[in-house]
């Protein structure tokens, strides 16, 4: 069994359309592939999953699995995990979480988990995302971006996985500019000089967030799948 935690530098970095694009690549090279989204928060979705995002990564592995193991809490306000759990006054069960990944685990051969912000996003005020991953026990995918700022946040994000002990499979830089500055165009190649850590792909931005089969092929195409499944 593998598994493979999917956090990223910041919120918005694209999270949900690399492990999406994982999942459906994964699934189309006949692997039992899971998902999970631990933690989603946002307004709540009229139709199918409560979250968005749980709706697309769902759609991409086509997993049957039910959405209260594969989203275990979900908090209906677009804000932290902590900041929702006081304006809600609702809790966040990691014992819980803890289980449905487990069960999870033994089900699938690889499972992929979104995390929720970057890193230190709070879950509660002294329980943050990288306490998740370290309770997980489990590799970690770093989605970064090519732009301005993105070798102070990569390396931030790198240096706390070290210091928690989390061993980081490489990374994946996502929303790049083919026809960017010279900055953006070689972010991959200092990114890899400056933390030593593999570039699993590089994937250009795609324009139709909902169009899952464009979002399943560019990623198979950009990303080292194979690597992440042998």
């Amino acid at each position: 069994m593998k598994a493979y935690f999917i956090t990223g530098t910041d919120t918005g970095v694209g999270k949900t359309v690399i492990t999406a694009g994982l999942a459906g690549s994964m699934r189309k090279l006949g692997v039992n592939v899971g998902v999970m989204k631990p933690i989603a928060t946002g307004i709540t979705q009229k139709t199918g999953f409560k979250s968005l995002d749980v709706g697309i990564i769902v759609e991409a592995s086509r997993t049957k699995d039910s959405e209260d193991l594969i989203n275990p809490v979900f908090l209906p306000i677009p804000t932290s995990p902590y900041d929702a759990t006081k304006l809600l006054s609702l809790p966040v069960d990691m014992p819980l979480i803890l289980t449905t990944f487990t069960k999870l685990l033994s089900i699938h051969d690889v499972l992929l988990v979104e995390g929720i912000g970057g890193i230190m996003t709070p879950i509660t005020k002294n329980f943050f995302v990288v306490d998740m991953i370290k309770a997980m026990d489990i590799e970690t995918i770093i989605v970064t971006r090519a732009t301005l700022g993105t070798l102070n946040h990569t390396v931030m994000t790198y240096q706390l996985c070290k210091d928690f002990g989390i061993k980081v499979k490489g990374l994946v830089i996502n929303n790049f500019d083919e026809k960017g500055s010279a900055v953006e165009k070689n972010a991959p190649i200092t990114l890899h000089e400056i933390t030593g850590l593999d570039i699993l792909g590089v994937v250009p931005f795609i324009k139709d967030y909902n169009k899952i089969d464009a979002m399943i092929e560019m990623v198979g195409k950009k990303v080292d799948v194979e690597s992440l499944i042998s």
